[in-house]
Formats: structure tokens, sequence, C-alpha cells
């Protein structure tokens, strides 16, 4: 049997409101063994800095670069995952040398799959200097020099846990409902097929932000006094991105928020909850089949008007849609603990990604291991 291996993995994701810390042992492949989780938020000003960081990464061309306050911030970031760490650690009394590896994966900056570059800063040397535990980060652009999106990488990980489901709810599909949606299918026949569906609360966080100075539709209590605009909602989901012939990964900024000239601000963040969950059936539409089970996981999922459109879209078509708490996982965790299960599969030189997932031309591995220095004091 394959030794077990001890991950933390870390996810700081498109919403960009703080960090999620998990644990998970595993052999990388079936045996998925989960534990303690933590989110840790962002304080406003520094969400404020990662917004502006998107800004200052367009004139991006090489990966290496970092123009603007982004070394600066790429220092910070790194600092605040290292004392993320430190948090879990004394919360749970996890001692360095209890912790094979840890999953870093950064901040998202830039995304351009057309043009084979992607940008997540976060220095995994210095997470590893800080934390004293390898640190396998920059996990996405082998897939890309091999021909890939480099998104999504979690299809893997729900795969090893998709096979606690029963036979009768498959062919399933995982739905991830973060900034950007993104699914996974996955039937018995051995099916892994990934890839980006669509805006998830990215653009209901920018318009209530914008016309509510609040960073977030909680629970969909905004949406929930408005009433969806069916012509705004048609056309996001005229976007040929949902009817392009190949699947590609999405960046935050491939869709914009409605102008305050189109409407109000309920009108405006239900018309966005339903274009969320149109947009995920709509591109479920290139699935070898219709799924039987959506397991929704992110924190869209708490957002009960995109629940309700979804499980009403989702059943015209005679399937079912349960939470991730309801199918037996933790949809606040899921993305951090699938970057430990990555981690330990980059160790082992395990694909993280697919043709079926990413579009790359044969499943490849990924990833850079950090190690800290043999001597250090680790900062708790």
């Amino acid at each position: 049997m394959t030794e077990l291996l001890t991950a933390i993995g870390l996810m700081s994701g498109t919403s960009m409101d703080g960090i999620d810390v998990a644990l998970v042992t595993t052999d990388g492949e079936a045996v998925v063994e989960r534990g303690p989780s933590l989110s840790v938020p962002y304080e406003p000003a520094f969400r404020a800095r990662l917004k502006q960081g998107l800004e200052d990464a367009k004139p991006i061309t090489q990966r290496d670069q970092r123009p603007g306050d982004l070394s600066r911030l790429e220092t910070e970031l790194t600092q605040r995952h290292a004392q993320a760490v430190a948090i879990f650690r004394r919360r749970h009394s996890l001692q360095p040398d209890k912790i094979n590896v840890i999953g870093f994966h950064g901040q998202t900056v830039l995304h351009r799959p057309d043009q084979a570059l992607t940008v997540q800063i976060g220095d995994g040397a210095l997470l590893a200097r800080e934390t004293g535990i390898e640190v396998v980060f920059d996990m996405r652009a082998n897939d890309m020099v091999h021909g890939g999106q480099g998104a999504p990488l979690v299809p893997v990980y729900h795969l090893a846990l998709a096979r606690r489901l029963p036979p009768e709810q498959w062919p399933v599909c995982f739905v991830n409902i973060g900034g950007i949606s993104n699914l996974t299918y996955l039937d018995r026949q051995g099916a892994i097929i990934g890839f980006d569906s669509g805006p998830g609360n990215t653009l209901i966080d920018q318009w209530v932000e914008a016309h509510a100075g609040i960073p977030y539709d909680d629970g969909g209590r905004i949406a929930s006094e408005g009433r969806v605009l069916m012509p705004l909602a048609e056309r996001y989901l005229a976007n040929p991105f949902f009817t392009a012939s190949t699947r590609r990964s999405l960046d935050r900024n491939d869709f914009s928020p409605p102008t305050g000239s189109e409407a109000e601000l309920s009108d405006g963040a239900r018309t966005l909850a339903y274009v969320s969950a149109a947009a995920i059936l709509k591109s479920a539409a290139h699935l070898p089949q219709r799924p039987k089970t959506y397991v929704v996981c992110g924190g869209g999922r708490l957002n009960r008007i995109i629940m309700a459109d979804l499980a009403q879209l989702a059943g015209e078509q005679g399937a079912n849609v349960l939470s991730a708490e309801a199918a037996g996982f933790d949809g606040d965790a899921m993305e951090a603990e699938a970057w430990a299960y990555l981690a330990v599969r980059a160790t082992r030189g395990l694909p993280l990604t697919f043709p079926g997932t990413t579009g790359v031309k044969a499943p490849v591995t990924g990833g850079i291991l950090a190690r800290p220095p043999a001597v250090q004091v680790v900062r708790d």
C-alpha cells in the first residue's frame, strides 16, 4: 500500500475574500481522509489591494513580471498565508514535522489561456521558509506548457470524493460556484470532464459592492427582493462562450457587471443570480450525458436564490441538486482540500490535469517544490 501523506491546502479564490485552509491525509489517489478546515478573511483594505493587483497585472506578458505593486503584494500575500498556517496549526495542535507538504494556490491576478499565460502571485520559497514545511506551488503552469487551459485542476479530487456516492446518483456533476463557476462531470465508465461554466459570484459581488457598498449578497437577501430582467439575463447567456465548440477557462474580467442604468439594486442582483444558475445548465449541455446529480460547493451554494434557480432548472431535466454538505462533504473547504490532495499527487509525479479537464495533450503533473532551509526557526 502507498504511504499516506498529510497535507495542508491553501486556497485564495477569485472572490478574494480570504484564505481557506484544510488538512487532508491521502495517498494522492483513492484514499482521502478529510481533516479540519479554517477560513481566514482578508481585511477590506487588503482586499482592495488585491483588486488593484488585477489592474496592475494587465500589462503582464511574461509570467515572472510583477508591475506596479505586485511584488510587494506577493510578499504580503505569502506572509498572510504563513500566518493562516500558524493559526491553523495552533488551533489543531499540529507540529510542522507532522505535515508532509503544503499545497499553495496563491492568488490568480491574470489568466489568459489563449496566450498560454497564467499568473498566480505567491512566493512558495518564502512560504516554505516561514512555515518550515515543504510547499508545492505554481500548479497550473505546466499544464499550459503542454497545451492545456491551466484550469480546472480540482476534477481529479472530485473523482476521489465521488467514489463514496451511491451508483444511482451517477452520472454526477460537481459544481463549484466561486467567483467563476466550474463543472466536473464523472460517470461510471471512467469519464472525467471539467471546465469553467460561466460567472458564479463575481458579477453579483461587483454589482452589490458598486451599488450598495457591501462585498457580497449575503444569502441572496438583496436578490430575493428583486425580479429577473430576462432581456439582461439573455444578453449574458448569449455570450459566445456558451456555444463555442471548445471549452475554455475564464478570467473574472471576461464578463462585466451591468451598468447602473440597466437595473436597480435588487433587480440587478436577482438577474445575476439567475445568470449564475442558468450558465451552469447551459454549459452542462456540452457534457456527454445529462447528470443525475449536481453536487454544489463554493460560496455560491449559500446564496439561496442561485440554489433555488439551479434546482428548478436542473429539475426540468430530471436532475437533483445537492449542497456539498447534503452529499457528505464540506463545500467551504473543498477547494483547499483539493490543493492539499494535488500537492501530494505532485510530489509523487501523478497527473494533475487530463485532456478531458483542461484540454492538455496528455495527462500531466505539475507544480514546483520548495523546501525550507535545513535549520530554521518556525514563526508562529
